[in-house]
């Protein structure tokens, strides 16, 4: 898995790299702003200076090296511009894609857990805010800030050249200003990522709203919604009026600066040489210009401060997301699993979600290769845990998982992963089509190999019926099919990618009787020489099991088959003979 450096400049930095040649060239041309600011008036000053000291004769002439100097710097200038324009639209495009990619590679490398506990709007919305915020940052830096430093340092050398008084006055002017936004830097930084911080939850809750936007029409809570989100809203606005509160009074007092320093010192000083007759009049004429172009330039640069400390702010919220290191990694030099027969081992296992929920304590268990095991419990006994841990959803506190005899820890996730076939019982698909999404399970797979699939878990019928049949588009998560149409994909996903390692999480939970038989005959086949573990609520689907495994409260208490556990009227038994409607109830 990439790493990238959680820094904001060494992060920016990693990607400026890989086209410095070209943000070079995009800086040097966004120097043409420093020049018309600064050269151009220099041109004036010739002007001026060369009218007062004519003296007859033909004028064009007489005017062309300041006119030639003129169209040279005019054509240089725009040809810069042009030449920065098309290098920024060929580089940032780029730079934004890379950025993107990057980061939405590295949360894709978190635990399940991570994604429990974070709002996927919440995570998208840092993603983009970063993609967009370091372009920013980086269009004010380089078309803005620096070439503003430029200028600084070239009119700052002219007044020099002229006479040092200007250029002490300048100097100072500029280390003043520089220092009032570097003594409020932090603070403005500090306030902006408090800001997005708060509208990154806002856009969470949000994006919650409509995902759950079926529970918000069934219980009639749309006002409840409005103020739910309202709240955040408030909280939001609070922190970015505070952010720009910052930013107006630091405005304040570069503005009483700018005031004071160019404005009267400067202005006195150049009219009072020229009195004195140690400048001329268009050394009057290229300081004043020059000097208010500067003010022009630093006004633009205040102007800029307050969108640059917003996206410096953005940029650190958003870098949280890779400030967070991944939960469960490859190990170095991770094998690829391979597996030929199936056979899983829990060896000693240990493991708990907090160290007051203990999960399993000491478990050793074989699943023999190709046999299929069921396992039953009340809620919260460990069944999901148990497979969740083969998938290393989650990691064992100690003790080792094994399949085949390799340590599930010493093998790349992926290689793991492609090993298991799963069947949730609340399936999720994509908003992309049938056809994408049945292919999911094997996305090398041809049409004919998805049309088999399909048929083979009883969904080729409904998916016929649809107008676009296997291009339609199932909604946000499947929201368009029924909850029977989306197990019935889910199965055709399984079949398709044939793993020899199959998990069902009560996979027919959402079927109705008719279909089941058909889908029973379709698992049926689906397990045959493959190891499989079935999560069960409805015992009834057990029976055929080679083995059962009886979980409470993290232990396996009891083990064997369907007939074998009836008679010894243990925990099973009863469990069996408490079911409602075929359905074990949540707790005992």
């Amino acid at each position: 898995m990439q790493t990238l450096p959680t820094t904001l400049f060494g992060f920016i930095w990693h990607f400026l790299k890989q086209q410095r040649a070209a943000f070079i060239g995009i800086q040097l041309f966004a120097l043409a702003w420093s020049l018309d600011n600064t050269v151009w008036p220099i041109g004036i000053k010739l002007l001026i200076d060369s009218i007062l000291a004519y003296d007859g004769g033909n004028v064009w002439i007489y005017l062309m090296p300041v006119l030639f100097f003129w169209g040279g710097l005019w054509i240089t200038i725009e040809i810069m511009f042009r030449l920065q324009g098309f290098m920024l639209a060929k580089t940032m495009p780029r730079l934004e894609a890379n950025l993107r990619m990057a980061m939405f590679r590295y949360v894709q490398g978190h635990s399940y857990t991570y994604f429990a506990n974070h709002f996927a709007g919440n995570i998208s919305n840092r993603i983009s805010d970063m993609t967009q915020s370091v372009a920013r940052l980086l269009q004010i830096t380089m078309a803005v800030f620096i070439p503003a430093l430029v200028a600084l340092i070239i009119a700052t050398t002219i007044f020099f050249i002229i006479d040092m008084m200007f250029a002490v006055l300048l100097f100072g002017w500029v280390i003043l200003h520089l220092g009032v936004c570097f003594a409020f830097a932090n603070k403005c930084s500090a306030l902006s990522k408090v800001h997005a911080t708060s509208r990154s939850f806002l856009t969470g809750k949000i994006v919650d709203a409509f995902t759950n936007i079926i529970n918000v029409k069934l219980f009639a809570r749309q006002r409840y919604e409005y103020a739910y989100a309202g709240e955040y809203q408030k909280d939001e606005r609070d922190k970015q009026y505070s952010a720009f509160l910052i930013l107006e009074k630091i405005k304040i007092i570069l503005g009483i600066l700018s005031f004071i320093f160019p404005g009267i010192l400067l202005t006195w000083y150049l009219i009072y040489s020229w009195q004195q007759g140690s400048i001329t009049v268009g050394d009057l004429v290229l300081i004043f210009n020059t000097n208010w172009n500067i003010m022009t330039i630093v006004w633009l640069v205040g102007a800029e401060l307050p969108n640059f400390f917003k996206e410096v702010g953005i940029c650190q919220q958003a870098l949280t997301l890779i400030q967070v290191k991944h939960e469960i990694v490859d190990p170095v030099n991770a094998k690829t699993l391979l597996v030929k027969k199936g056979d899983i081992h829990f060896d000693a296992v240990n493991f708990h979600y907090t160290k007051t929920h203990q999960v399993f304590k000491n478990i050793n268990l074989h699943v023999k290769a190709g046999t299929k095991v069921g396992l039953v419990g009340f809620s919260g006994s460990g069944k999901s845990t148990f497979v969740n841990l083969i998938l290393r959803f989650f990691e064992v506190e100690s003790g080792h998982i094994r399949i085949d005899g390799t340590d599930i820890t010493q093998v790349s996730l992926e290689s793991l992963r492609n090993q298991i076939a799963m069947i949730p019982q609340d399936p999720t698909l994509f908003h992309r089509t049938i056809m994408d999404n049945i292919r999911y399970g094997n996305i090398d797979a041809s049409d004919e190999a998805v049309f088999t699939a399909a048929k083979q878990a009883h969904c080729h019928e409904f998916i016929h019926q649809l107008p676009e049949h296997y291009q339609a588009l199932v909604g946000e998560r499947g929201i368009k099919l029924s909850g029977g149409q989306r197990q019935r994909i889910a199965i055709a996903r399984a079949i398709l990618k044939n793993a020899p390692v199959l998990i069902l999480d009560e996979a027919t939970s959402s079927l109705d009787s008719i279909t089941e038989k058909h889908i029973q005959d379709g698992l049926h086949h689906l397990m045959q020489d493959k190891t499989t573990i079935v999560i069960a609520h409805r015992l009834s689907t057990l029976a055929e099991m080679d083995r059962i495994l009886v979980f409470d409260q993290g232990h396996i208490i009891e083990d064997g088959t369907h007939q074998q556990l009836l008679q010894q009227q243990g925990h099973y038994a009863k469990m069996w003979h408490m079911q409602a409607g075929g359905f074990l109830p949540d707790h005992g």
